[in-house]
């Protein structure tokens, strides 16, 4: 889905969103709240410019409006794996971003996140990964590496692969198996304001992600894992 028609349904009481090159920045209005909207678009690559500039849009609903609840629209295609971006310290510039939004978190901005149209690798984390509520559209793509990749990494054959896939979400891409691994909260179907007002109204900073991939039967031994070590702490 564009941009346009997801901000277009997510704010009926008006928005300023615009786009400057593959950036999205400005704010949107639904039922009481306003709130800032940051995002990326055209399945754009997360280099150290795109991820300065999330970065200064962060660090400016900070300065501008304190408290202000802060929506991440995601659509990139991961970071971008040129060595200019390398030799310029991309990690840093993504760390950067990173630390801007656990700011912002930590002054009272709820971060919530919205894949409406594709999330992959690297691009995913500051921006969806580390939010509060973090969603996205039935049809949205989300993956850190395609089964292709895969077998040439693990050195499993790609057909193997895909027969795990039909039984583990681990290996599968797509919303509903991050949905079901806890990765994402919800999947926001029909009439997206009502969606995100309720997102807004009960944003929770709280990590529940292993719980719920244990409850939706997506990630079976994290969260005992994690039990085991506490309780032999």
């Amino acid at each position: 889905m564009k941009w346009e028609k997801v901000v277009e349904q997510m704010f009926p009481s008006g928005h300023d969103v615009k786009q400057d090159g593959d950036l999205l920045s400005g704010e949107g209005r639904c039922g009481k709240h306003t709130v800032a909207v940051i995002g990326t678009t055209n399945h754009t690559e997360v280099g150290v410019e795109l991820a300065l500039a999330m970065a200064t849009a962060v660090l400016a609903v900070m300065r501008d409006h304190p408290g202000r609840h802060i929506v991440f629209l995601v659509d990139t295609s991961g970071q971008r794996l040129r060595h200019r971006d390398e030799m310029l310290g991309l990690n840093g510039y993504m760390a950067h971003l990173a630390k801007c939004v656990e700011m912002a978190r930590r002054r009272g901005h709820a971060i919530i996140s919205l894949v409406y149209e594709q999330a992959l690798s690297g691009g995913f984390l500051a921006n969806g990964m580390m939010a509060d509520v973090c969603a996205a559209l039935p049809e949205a793509e989300i993956r850190v590496m395609g089964l292709p990749a895969m077998a040439r990494v693990t050195r499993i054959s790609e057909e193997q692969l895909t027969e795990l896939s039909k039984t583990s979400p681990v290996f599968a891409p797509g919303a509903k198996n991050y949905l079901k691994m806890g990765g994402l909260d919800a999947l926001w179907e029909g009439d997206l304001a009502v969606c995100l007002a309720k997102a807004l109204e009960h944003v929770d900073a709280t990590d529940h992600r292993r719980v719920r991939g244990l409850e939706r039967g997506g990630r079976l031994l994290a969260e005992p894992v994690v039990q085991r070590v506490l309780a032999s702490a």
